[in-house]
């Protein structure tokens, strides 16, 4: 794992080095990712929609016949809370705050089910295929605002991605929203990523089963452990960070 982290920031320096970009360069950029995070994070929850019709919706407003309606939705409020990431993320010093997480839902899933939009769950859900039970959702409001605090404590002593997966997991862990969980956490990973000078983390529809069995492991009874789920992060952050060099031809070894 440090060996990871290490090549991470070695990464990262060099990346760090070629900047600043130009203003059509940061354009080009986000919305780059802003079309390849939407896909990816819906494709994992199951959404049809292809990247180049992600790309087609996103960029010209256009749908594609015969896909659900839902997944549209899904596609044009990922991209919203996308925006709103990034806007968090580049507004300074990150501060932890319920009312963010809860910006990030709404505005993801407010085209989907507007009723639950930015609000936390009034009922018990399951998630199947596994044996962890979520917090009943009397617990949500509570655990939730212990989060937050743990996440500003820990903000300063954890290394970014650390910090990052461990937001992400423990997100999920409580499970606060009827739906949108997942893409939600993934957002507030990236909130810290961007925030700390990283690399969007998009997580492969290939790679969900072993991000699916990583995040269980954290989640078992006996002899839980977040470290797979922590170097699936990782081996993804240096991905992206690959993918940001081959964009702009910046030389790396390894």
């Amino acid at each position: 794992m440090n060996e990871l982290l290490k090549k991470i920031d070695q990464y990262a320096q060099v990346i760090r080095e070629y900047h600043p970009l130009s203003a059509d360069e940061v354009r080009e950029m986000d919305n780059y990712f802003r079309i390849g995070n939407t896909y990816v994070s819906n494709a994992l929850e199951g959404n049809s929609l292809t990247l180049s019709e992600t790309e087609v919706l996103l960029e010209d407003g256009i749908t594609v016949g015969g896909k659900p309606i839902r997944d549209c939705y899904e596609a044009t409020g990922h991209a919203k809370a996308y925006d709103y990431m990034l806007a968090l993320a580049r507004g300074g010093e990150l501060h932890f705050t319920e009312d963010a997480i809860l910006r990030l839902h709404e505005l993801f899933y407010g085209g989907v089910d507007f009723g639950h939009a930015g609000s936390y769950r009034m009922g018990q859900v399951f998630i199947s295929g596994t044996e962890y039970v979520l917090p009943e959702a009397a617990e949500v409001p509570r655990q939730m605002a212990a989060l937050i605090h743990e996440l500003n404590e820990k903000r300063e002593t954890l290394h970014p991605v650390e910090l990052a997966a461990y937001a992400h997991r423990r997100l999920v862990d409580i499970h606060p929203f009827q739906d949108g969980n997942g893409r939600t956490a993934r957002l507030l990973m990236n909130l810290v990523l961007v925030n700390k000078g990283y690399c969007v983390v998009s997580i492969p529809p290939v790679l969900r089963h072993e991000y699916i069995t990583a995040l269980q492991q954290a989640q078992r009874a006996q002899n839980p452990s977040d470290a797979a789920f922590v170097e699936l992060i990782c081996q993804c952050e240096l991905e992206a960070q690959r993918d940001y060099c081959r964009m702009f031809h910046i030389k790396i070894s390894g």
